[in-house]
């Protein structure tokens, strides 16, 4: 049996965004993290957090008077659900229609159009 596929909504992602970068958080961390960009409640930051716990996105630790919580999920693994997810339904499952549409909308560093270029060369002569 295939395992079901990670699908975190746009506000899960958000806060999975933050634990990977900053590591293990309690939820008035995150919530103050998202306060930057975004006006956010305490509780329904929290409630969040509960849900993508029942959902196994991410661990909490109640040893401590304050509950901390970091993923459970990894960065790549969820990118490659979402893209994966993006491809088949935005660009009828051409990877070229997404990559050319990226490029065309964002204009990428040398070092990312070096990395570009190595990954081309690499799948080009067979290499995983």
């Amino acid at each position: 049996m295939k395992p079901k596929p990670i699908k975190p909504t746009d506000s899960e992602l958000e806060i999975l965004q933050i634990l990977w970068a900053k590591g293990p958080c309690s939820v008035r961390l995150v919530n103050d993290t998202l306060s930057l960009h975004k006006e956010v409640g305490y509780t329904t930051t929290l409630k969040l957090m509960q849900i993508m716990t029942e959902k196994k996105l991410v661990q909490r630790d109640t040893n401590a008077r304050q509950h901390i919580y970091q993923a459970a999920i990894g960065e790549e693994m969820v990118q490659r659900g979402v893209l994966k997810r993006i491809i088949s339904t935005a660009f009828r499952g051409s990877a070229s229609g997404l990559i050319l549409q990226a490029l065309g909308q964002h204009q990428p560093s040398a070092d990312e159009l070096d990395e570009i270029k190595a990954l081309i060369e690499k799948l080009e002569s067979g290499q995983k």
